[in-house]
């Protein structure tokens, strides 16, 4: 659970390299250069007269001087002090005999070449000079690893600013008492090692996104007071071959120059993947990287007082060599949070922003369950979007509802054009999904039933648990089997055909079926046992196939279990829906004329008491974990 946005976060102390100096220098030289050339002084206007003009001058006696640049250009003075330039085009052997005569003063010269033609010729060599050198400058310093791929790219946070503790990480207390000892064992290693006991050398945080095991790491920092190395799985691979490898020896090395110290490796699974299963061969640079790693972990001697932590989500692809003892002894569960941590995690963000008399945060805390810390801080940076769009002056339940509709069903498309035939079989498919929540025993509350379209689906009917669960019994799988069927069985019901909305509704009544009879042991004929294994590439990450490890037999007799389960719900839900066709028909029309309907309005339209006692649902501030059944719009 991420609760650390309230608290200014650790600054990161990353040597920083020294001013480049040579770069400033370059820069001022070349502005002063550039200065000299467009503020030097003017010379003195020079005419250029033809080589025939220039003889005429002198046969009256107007030139007083000449200088005779090179044998080819002549630059004088006239009797007006105006000064010329002419070129001799032609061999004259007679031409300076002639000038002496007249009394012309005649000297001669070589052309010099112009320092500004020197530097207009070499100003692109200077600069590529300089750009080389700054690069190499840049790649020297200390706070710039350019083309050093070798070296660990580990952020070190320490003591500076505001530490983040256990006070910090709302709940899970689990946790945190399995890392207290972690944490005194930094604080006074003696204590451990004068009994003769040994410290975990590796603490695996497992669980799912967004549940705080990367603020988790950092609170073990912070109350151990120690120097803590952050790094992503990811930053160790590389495209050259090695450098994994290269920077997995680094970072262990700048541990222990640090110790004692806590290294953090997030996302572990990127590079500590079960070996032998990638499709480079066994040459893979990511095995590369993996041996390493086992190797620097099992070489760790917890005397040098360095701790490794690694989060994952995944620990069940990760190689068994990094879980066996004297790795990553122990694993940590952080879990999704229970119905005090969401509160406490509420009244964390919720402190931030401006609140109503009416919310009532334990409510909204009851109201979401399966929702992980970062799911209920997006809740209320949402809901507080929503009031400053409306300039309201404190955030009210009515703003959580959008919030929640917004996260859960996207944003809705209010301007898409939909015939009134599509919209009354939208708006029968939904009433027929709803209708069922009401007539079958196991099956979670309604909690809203909606025609307004978000993102892909046409229409949705959601659902809620009234309270925390964290496992199913068959009978509300058989249930939510059959809802999924409702909208289906309505489109029959009054047009005799359906259509490509019900897509995703069959596709998930199938996959519960089949989960049903494959892996949970739930078909009377077959009995418990798991048929098929999961064929899941390491690298993909996805399931792909399904391993076929039974008869031909056996196979017949799972696929007419499926389809026994599946008929049977589909039967449960056309004898419900035709029996109540009244009641779905003013539910459709009902939806029609106000888009969207919640449980209380559904109760008093269909003629069902009310609940007794406080309604949960009613805050519209719904789980990580509920069900949904939209209609979605037909594949292009």
């Amino acid at each position: 659970m991420l609760n650390d946005q309230n608290r200014p976060p650790p600054r990161p102390s990353l040597q920083t390299g020294r001013p480049n100096g040579f770069a400033l220098v370059f820069f001022l030289v070349m502005v002063g250069l550039f200065l000299a050339y467009f503020f030097k002084p003017k010379e003195p206007t020079v005419k250029d007269i033809p080589y025939s003009t220039f003889t005429a001058y002198l046969e009256m006696d107007e030139v007083t001087s000449v200088t005779i640049l090179d044998t080819s250009i002549i630059r004088g003075t006239l009797r007006d002090s105006s000064s010329f330039k002419t070129l001799i085009p032609y061999q004259d052997p007679g031409l300076v005999p002639k000038m002496l005569e007249r009394g012309v003063k005649v000297s001669g010269a070589v052309t010099g070449v112009s320092p500004w033609r020197l530097l207009i010729e070499f100003l692109p060599w200077l600069i590529g000079f300089g750009f080389i050198w700054m690069m190499y400058r840049n790649m020297q310093g200390s706070g710039n690893k350019a083309f050093q791929f070798g070296k660990s790219r580990a952020k070190r946070y320490q003591d500076e600013g505001k530490k983040v503790t256990f006070a910090d990480v709302a709940g899970q207390e689990d946790a945190k008492y399995e890392l207290e000892e972690v944490v005194a064992f930094l604080k006074n290693p003696q204590k451990f090692t004068k009994m003769g006991a040994r410290i975990p050398k590796g603490v695996l945080l497992v669980g799912m996104h967004g549940t705080g095991k990367t603020l988790m790491a950092k609170a073990v920092a912070g109350e151990a007071a120690v120097a803590y190395f952050h790094m992503s799985g990811s930053d160790f691979v590389e495209m050259f071959v090695g450098v994994g490898a290269s920077r997995v020896r680094d970072l262990f090395e700048q541990g222990r120059r640090n110790a004692p110290c806590i290294i953090f490796i997030d996302e572990l699974d990127a590079v500590g993947r079960t070996r032998g299963a990638g499709y480079g061969g066994g040459h893979d640079e990511r095995e590369q990287t993996l041996n390493q790693l086992l190797v620097e972990m099992d070489g760790f001697d917890s005397k040098d007082g360095v701790i490794m932590l690694a989060a994952t989500n995944r620990p069940d692809v990760l190689d068994p060599a990094l879980l066996r003892p004297g790795r990553f002894d122990r694993q940590v569960m952080v879990a999704m949070p229970d119905i005090k941590e969401r509160e406490a995690i509420l009244k964390i963000h919720a402190a931030k922003i401006p609140l109503a008399e009416e919310i009532d945060l334990v409510r909204i805390a009851r109201a979401t369950p399966g929702m992980s810390g970062a799911e209920i801080a997006n809740l209320v940076n949402e809901a507080a979007l929503f009031a400053a769009r409306k300039d309201k002056p404190a955030v009210e339940m009515r703003d959580f509802e959008e919030a929640r509709d917004k996260i859960l069903m996207g944003v809705a498309r209010r301007t898409l054009v939909i015939s009134d035939k599509e919209r009354r079989m939208t708006a029968i498919h939904e009433a027929g999904h709803a209708l069922l929540h009401y007539f079958l025993k196991n099956a979670d509350p309604l909690h809203k039933v909606t025609i307004v379209p978000h993102g892909r689906a046409l229409g949705m009917a959601m659902s809620l648990p009234e309270e925390d669960s964290y496992s199913r019994t068959r009978g509300w799988i058989l249930d939510r089997i059959v809802i999924c069927y409702g909208g289906w069985i309505a489109e029959r019901i009054f047009y005799d055909e359906t259509t490509t909305g019900t897509k995703q509704d069959i596709e998930q009544a199938t996959d519960l079926a089949r989960r049903m009879v494959c892996e949970w042991g739930m078909a009377d004929e077959l009995g418990p046992i798991t048929y098929g294994q999961e064929d899941e590439p390491i690298f993909l990450g996805k399931e792909i196939a399904r391993h076929k490890d039974y008869s031909e037999e056996t196979a017949k007799a799972i696929d007419g279990a499926i389809k026994e389960i599946l008929d049977r719900s589909r039967a449960s839900a056309e004898s419900i829906l035709k029996d109540h066709r009244g009641e779905l028909e003013k539910l459709a029309d009902a939806l029609l004329s106000r888009e969207t309907l919640i449980d209380d309005e559904v109760r008093e339209l269909i003629g069902f008491p009310p609940r007794t006692g406080e309604n949960p649902l009613s805050l519209a501030v719904p789980g990580g974990n509920a069900s949904q059944s939209p209609r979605q719009a037909p594949e292009s």
